[in-house]
């Protein structure tokens, strides 16, 4: 008779634990299907556990994007502050040991595993023994994370039937992790082709004759797009050599006036009456060495545009002179008293700070306002990095077509020194650079010893002793990797099998290091 109620109630207390883990698994399937954070998710996940089963201190970790580290993701009753500094190797403790072969373990007492490292401390295990089970997260066969829970050691238990119960919550939190993985790439993709449309149809509209995609260039050439299509007047604000004239050759050639006249003044080169008398034009005798009638710049450029090059450098009478042009369209030639008319647009450049130049009273104000109605600013090259190998690769391929040399690239530690230089020239700065090193290069490549000596001295590029040690080594992997792509085409796995790595931890690096693979997918020659 004891028997039959002790059987009976083994029954009970089975049925009753079958009834609660058909519960505890209905409540994590909520909670995943919910859609909330990954980190919130797994923390409600190990609290059902906790509160459900009796299960104490339920822990996830997950595989560090490199893989070479397990981190703690949620550990139930431990401070954030301190889950962030648990760490493990692969094959490491018996969490390093699951995540390795991808078998759960289960250890009876913790006190008698030497494999059980206790860097949690939150318990004592000469005071009580404790039972630790751990089961992994697996997506196919790629072992991402493990679960782990412990209990209070007590025999009549079965542990079996925990591992069972944890191995199937780790099932549906792999299947979440998938999911969530999958809608990542999704979203991903969706982001990189709205990304490439967005980028195609700024490219529709970037002039053919201005090389450059970096954010402030793509700014620049919407404003291109923008104001060619209209007579209004430009203004283009930037440092001497950023590129101006050709800005306003591809506003000129982008326009309904792309047949016109395109005519040119450099407004800095030319004297006062020099000035007036290339812009209004002169009658014959209208000053010494007149010796006849000659058309002024206006009259030139008339259905086309004139491009006027340093208009900081105007004298005060030109000013009140080409003010009128601005506003009536009307101007009398040098030694004449007959009004002529002008259909040419104007577009103006400076690198002057003619604001300032109006409170000093050295350029009028409502010129500056008749002017200023349509301003483009150009970036110096020092502002736009990401452009420096771009601009440099066009113009090797210039030069060397130009000296009938073979240079087919250039060398890693020349590119470390251009980009870190501070381009005070800028864009024809870096262009007289390209055309000194192709001129001394005698193997095909483009080497640090071609560039000029501003470039090469650790003060003037900032490429030699400065920065921290991790940054030193950012940048020397960052060398090795480039290298490796350049030397297989751009193909990472190529790559990765060059530099005797794996793929994984190659693209690892190629994200965190910001290399743009696609770069080096089609040879240069």
């Amino acid at each position: 008779m004891p028997e039959y109620k002790s059987n009976v109630q083994n029954r009970l207390v089975s049925a009753t634990r079958q009834v609660r883990e058909i519960e505890m698994l209905y409540k994590v399937s909520r909670i995943l299907a919910a859609g909330t954070h990954r980190q919130q998710a797994l923390s409600d996940v190990v609290e059902v556990l906790e509160h459900e089963l009796g299960l104490n201190r339920g822990t996830i970790t997950l595989l560090s994007p490199d893989g070479k580290e397990i981190r703690i993701e949620v550990a139930q009753s431990l401070p954030e502050e301190q889950s962030r500094t648990v760490r493990y190797r692969i094959g490491e403790g018996v969490t390093g040991k699951v995540m390795q072969t991808g078998n759960a373990m289960i250890v009876p007492k913790v006190s008698e595993e030497p494999l059980f490292l206790n860097r949690f401390e939150r318990w004592n295990v000469t005071r009580e023994d404790i039972s630790f089970i751990c089961v992994p997260i697996s997506i196919g066969q790629e072992v991402i994370g493990t679960i782990s829970v412990d209990r209070v050691y007590d025999k009549t238990v079965s542990l079996e039937d925990d591992m069972r119960v944890l191995s199937i919550v780790g099932s549906m939190i792999s299947n979440d992790m998938r999911a969530r993985r999958e809608e990542g790439l999704r979203r991903q993709e969706l982001e990189d082709e709205n990304l490439r449309l967005r980028h195609e149809l700024e490219d529709r509209f970037r002039p053919d004759n201005i090389i450059g995609n970096s954010s402030s260039m793509r700014d620049v050439y919407m404003q291109i797009q923008q104001v060619a299509c209209s007579d209004t007047t430009v203004l283009i604000r930037g440092e001497s050599g950023t590129g101006k004239e050709l800005v306003t050759h591809a506003i000129h050639y982008s326009s309904r006036r792309a047949k016109g006249p395109f005519i040119k003044v450099n407004c800095a080169a030319l004297n006062e009456n020099l000035l007036e008398s290339e812009l209004f034009g002169h009658e014959k005798g209208a000053f010494t060495g007149a010796v006849q009638s000659r058309k002024g710049r206006l009259e030139e450029a008339d259905g086309g545009t004139l491009f006027l090059d340093e208009i900081g450098d105007f004298a005060a009478a030109t000013q009140v002179k080409f003010l009128r042009v601005l506003q009536e369209r009307q101007f009398e030639r040098v030694g004449s008293n007959r009004t002529l008319k002008t259909d040419a647009r104007i577009v103006a450049a400076t690198n002057r700070d003619l604001e300032q130049a109006v409170v000093k009273e050295m350029f009028r104000q409502d010129l500056y306002y008749r002017i200023n109605v349509f301003p483009i600013f150009l970036p110096p090259l020092r502002e736009r990095r990401d452009d420096i190998l771009l601009l440099a690769d066009h113009f090797v391929e210039k030069y060397s077509k130009k000296m009938s040399k073979d240079v087919r690239r250039i060398s890693t530690p020349a590119i470390n020194m251009m980009v870190a230089y501070h381009w005070p020239g800028n864009v024809r700065e870096l262009e007289n650079c390209i055309e000194r090193a192709v001129l001394l290069s005698n193997d095909g490549v483009i080497h640090a010893h071609h560039l000029p000596p501003t470039l090469q001295t650790s003060d003037a590029s900032g490429t030699i002793g400065t920065g921290s040690f991790k940054h030193r080594v950012s940048l020397f992997e960052r060398d090795l990797i480039v290298d490796a792509l350049k030397r297989c085409n751009g193909s990472l796995a190529a790559a990765s099998r060059d530099l005797g790595s794996t793929a994984r931890i190659i693209r690892y690096k190629v994200r965190e290091l910001g290399i743009d693979c696609r770069k080096y997918r089609t040879k240069r020659g």
